[in-house]
């Protein structure tokens, strides 16, 4: 008996596993890595004793608060709704998601946190600089006393 040979057909399949693990290997990195990319420059607010916090105030307005962050080299920063701060903003920047933000939800708190390290001036043109955009009200960021 002659051999024959077995006629094989063709399948084209793709071998997923490799990419499996590469994929669960980039999601380790990521978890490892995420929260070293946060940036942020702490601001040190001074503190008082008749401070309110965000959540009252939001309570109370109904807005989503708008926080605009002076550091103590006069950088600005600004956070909306509690998101994640945007830092290096130019004054015309912050003042346009400002008045953009305050034209979405115009029952927005908006605050000035300045660093109790900043100079007086830099936290007095930001405050200038929002009342010249037409921001009716802005609150002052304070920490409050420990006792």
């Amino acid at each position: 008996m002659a051999y024959q040979p077995k006629k094989r057909k063709m399948t084209a399949e793709i071998n997923v596993v490799p990419y499996i693990d590469v994929m669960l290997v980039l999601l380790i990195i990521f978890m490892v890595t995420a929260p070293f990319v946060t940036q942020g420059v702490d601001v040190e607010l001074p503190a008082t004793s008749t401070a309110k916090s965000v959540a009252d105030l939001s309570k109370d307005d109904s807005g989503a608060p708008i926080i605009v962050e002076v550091d103590q080299n006069g950088n600005l920063g600004l956070s909306v709704n509690n998101g994640d701060v945007v830092r290096g903003l130019n004054m015309n920047d912050m003042l346009t998601r400002v008045r953009a933000e305050l034209q979405l939800n115009p029952k927005s708190t908006v605050l000035v946190g300045g660093d109790s390290r900043a100079q007086y001036a830099y936290i007095i043109e930001t405050l200038d600089a929002l009342n010249r955009a037409g921001v009716a009200s802005v609150g002052l960021m304070t920490e409050p006393l420990e006792q």
